[in-house]
Formats: C-alpha cells, structure tokens, sequence
C-alpha cells in the first residue's frame, strides 16, 4: 500500500467517492483556471475536467468515483492534488482508501494521559478538554465544566462533544455562531470516523445524530473533513457575558487518538476579564 502502485482495501466502501464527488462539486471551476461558459449547469468542476487535471481517463476517474474499483496511492494523490483539497482531508481520503496505516482498533475505554490531565490542571483560567475518539470528551478542567455543564454528572456515551453541540439546547445556545460550531464537529467526526470504521460507540453517534438532528444529516452529507478545527469561537454566558475565545487542539505524537482541545483569551482582553468572572463564580459554588 505504498508509493509502489499498489492498491488499498477501501474501510468504508462507498465513501471514498461519495467524499470525491462532494468535493468535485464545491469546486468553483475558475478557481481552478477552468474558463465557465455561459448557461454551464454543472455545479463544480466535470468529472472529466478531474480527469483531466489528475493525468488519469475520465472512465478510470467514473469508476473511483462509483466505488467499482480500488485507487493506488500515486492516482489518489493525483485525484487530490486536482481537487485542492487540504492536508487534513488528503489524510482522510488516503484513511478511506486504505493507504494510512492498519485501521484503529474497535474500542478500548480511553483514559486521559497523566501528561494532558497536568496541562488542564495548569490551564487554570482557560477551559479545557481532552478528546477521545469521536469527539469523547474524557477529560477536562473546571473551568470548561462552568463555561458547558458538569460533564462528571453525564453518563459516559452522553460526554460527547458533538453530541453536546447538536442535543444539549443549554450548549446549543451558548455559542454565538452555533452553525459554524456545529459544522466544525461534524468534520472533526468525519476525520475520526474514517480511521475508526469498526469503532461501535462513535458509530452509534453518529446513528443517533443522523436520526434526532436533520442538520446534522445534511451536513454530515456534505463530507466536510476537518481534523483539528481551531479559530476564534464566540460564546455568551450569564456570569461570564459574551466571549470570543481563541480554539486550539494539539495533538499527542504518541497517541494522535487523544486531543487537547484549549479556548483561550488574549491577557487584559473583555473575553479573559470574562472568564475571569466566570471562574469566581464557579469557585463560589455559582
């Protein structure tokens, strides 16, 4: 499964080209140097003009799309490179077609490193959490309870971050921009799910989503793939007021299943004065 031409063994056949074709369609085509005549129907680029830009027959390209035949990692490279698409959903394309290594095993109970539980002690004003597979949130700081909700009153399959974001109403109304926050946990599920295709929790997350919420089914639909989603994220809280925290998630090198997700404020910003009160409060048992 190398660089040799080899062939990998798609993980979840079908989604390699339902993934391709979402991305060839929210392709703008003059992005791309692809001259659009007038009354062109299309949306995105052509199979053939793929085809084209990949060195590869439109046929050869119709049958990756289809799901009839398995992609060799130089071609998919290829595909890639005439889609444009990001480092993060290179992997996840390279995750479906079988090219990144074995798949991740089915589920072991995650238990935070001792390492990334220092840090969220250390973070102090600043909420943090650590992330399991699936946006499983297994660890976190007490600031990040009082800015979402006592995650330790939650059972286990409930402490999911995307979950929370879509079933939880009390989150759903904290963020300022709920879309864009929603839609950044339906990518980082996506990129999670292709390296854990066997994992029975995050596939019955995804079940129950794709049944409750009908927006995370059309964007789940969609194929968007983000696997650190960061920026700057708004928030409103009662004690705290409005806040715009900057969203970073780092990654073990070790064990890339476990995340450190941090939301930050600027010093001598209103958002840390924010947070500031926000952590009086929590200590005062608020």
């Amino acid at each position: 499964m190398g660089k040799d031409g080899s062939v990998g063994r798609e993980r979840w056949p079908g989604e390699l080209g339902a993934f391709l074709r979402a991305r060839r369609e929210s392709l703008d085509p003059s992005a791309v140097g692809v001259v659009v005549e007038r009354g062109r129907r299309v949306a995105g680029l052509r199979r053939s003009e793929v085809a084209a830009r990949a060195a590869i027959s439109l046929d050869y390209y119709t049958r990756i799309e289809q799901g009839r035949i398995a992609v060799s990692e130089p071609v998919l490279e290829a595909v890639a490179k005439a889609l444009r698409l990001t480092d993060g959903e290179r992997h996840y394309a390279a995750t479906l077609a079988g090219h990144s290594g074995p798949r991740a095993p089915g589920r072991v109970p995650p238990v935070a490193s001792a390492a990334l539980v220092r840090l969220l002690d250390d973070l102090g004003l600043f909420p943090a959490v650590v992330l399991g597979p699936g946006t499983e949130v297994i660890a976190w700081n007490a600031q990040a309870a009082a800015l979402f909700t006592d995650f330790g009153a939650l059972p286990p399959h409930e402490r999911s971050l995307v979950r929370l974001v879509f079933l939880d109403p009390d989150i759903r109304a904290r963020h300022l921009d709920w879309p864009q926050a929603a839609r950044q946990q339906v990518a980082a599920l996506r990129y999670d799910s292709a390296c854990r295709p066997d994992d029975p929790a995050l596939l019955a997350t995804i079940a129950e989503l794709r049944e409750r919420d009908v927006d995370f089914r059309r964007w789940w639909d969609e194929h968007r793939v983000e696997g650190r989603p960061g920026g700057p994220t708004g928030y409103r809280h009662d004690h705290a007021g409005e806040l715009w925290l900057d969203r970073d998630v780092l990654v073990r090198p070790d064990d890339p299943t476990q995340k450190l997700l941090t939301l930050t404020a600027p010093p001598g910003s209103p958002s840390a004065a924010g947070l500031r009160r926000l952590q009086r409060v929590s200590a005062e048992g608020g």
